[in-house]
């Protein structure tokens, strides 16, 4: 069972958590607590808040709230706070899509590139959300529909990416892929990424394609494994309309994954199309450190022996150190 959204004035954060593990149930508990202390109401997802042992009304002053995904989970709260790995913020912009509010993740999985925090900073974090020492900032995302003949089969959106695959593993995917409208290349492969920049970092990037700064509008293309003389990857621009085909002489059907969450098969003769989404995803930002820090920081590059640009002017206008000196 659960409570109606409230209708009184106050301020209230969905929170959304990855509840089949310990670390996470921790977690979850600690920053409803905190975040009810202050007087702020907390939703939950019923079956979440069942794991967490809360219940409607519960809470600091009664400000847990429950509620089920299909009532609009996002609506009325001000950011939703995200306990997991990139897959729960995946999940939680699934969720909140129709109501665009701000996601705030904090990474409790592995590489986490989506969230803003890493455990250590649940504090800091909660903090920021009482404070409102925050930004959010909009992500483009894919608008993706599946069409046999003039049929709409299926019809979603993207936040990483929309791809094409086969669906038998012993059989190759015959695709035709287009470009504004104009065909570019009949490709016999393992399927096809259409990416956003946010993407760029999860499976375009395992696929060998580009990383693309988030700040960058622009559409990814990238072929999977393809037999054909041409299979670079692509970058468009964010007006373009990309276009896959699969043929319909393929022995084998495919299947369209959008974001590793949502699925459908696709017979031969489907075509998919994939432009940018009518509307972004929002994510919350607690600092401002450029992005090229953030993929040294995620992917652990080896950056020793960089001396930075001031020290660079240093060596110009002849202000070595000591050693320099006497050498």
């Amino acid at each position: 069972m659960t409570t109606p959204h409230p209708s009184p004035p106050g301020r209230r954060v969905l929170v959304l958590a990855h509840t089949g593990r310990a670390e996470v149930r921790e977690v979850a508990r600690e920053c409803v607590q905190r975040l009810t202390g202050h007087g702020i109401a907390v939703r939950l997802l019923a079956d979440e808040a069942a794991d967490l042992g809360l219940a409607a009304g519960s809470g600091s002053g009664g400000l847990v709230e429950t509620t089920l995904p299909d009532d609009v989970p996002g609506e009325g709260c001000e950011l939703v706070l995200v306990i997991g790995g990139d897959g729960s913020i995946l999940r939680a912009a699934e969720l909140t899509h129709e109501t665009s509010t701000p996601l705030l993740g904090v990474n409790l999985g592995h590489v986490g590139f989506l969230a803003e925090a890493e455990p250590d900073d649940v504090e800091s974090t909660i903090a920021a959300i009482i404070d409102r020492a925050y930004t959010a900032e909009d992500r483009l995302t894919l608008g993706v529909r599946v069409l046999v003949g003039k049929e709409v089969l299926f019809s979603t959106f993207a936040l990483n990416e929309a791809s094409v695959e086969k669906a038998a593993r012993e059989r190759m995917l015959e695709v035709v892929v287009e470009v504004d409208g104009r065909p570019l290349s009949r490709w016999g492969c393992d399927g096809v990424v259409c990416a956003t920049p946010t993407g760029s970092t999860a499976y375009n990037f395992s696929a060998g394609g580009p990383v693309v700064w988030p700040e960058v509008e622009a559409l990814l293309m990238v072929p999977l494994s393809a037999h054909a003389l041409f299979a670079r990857p692509m970058v468009v621009a964010p007006t373009s309309l990309l276009a896959v085909e699969v043929l319909s002489d393929n022995e084998g059907a495919g299947v369209l994954w959008c974001d590793g969450r949502r699925s459908v098969d696709l017979p031969p003769g489907a075509r998919i199309e994939v432009r940018r989404g009518d509307r972004p995803v929002r994510l919350v930002r607690l600092h401002h450190a450029p992005f090229t820090d953030r993929l040294v920081a995620k992917f652990d590059l080896p950056v020793e022996g960089w001396r930075g640009a001031s020290e660079r002017r240093r060596r110009e206008n002849g202000e070595a150190d000591g050693g320099d000196r006497d050498a």
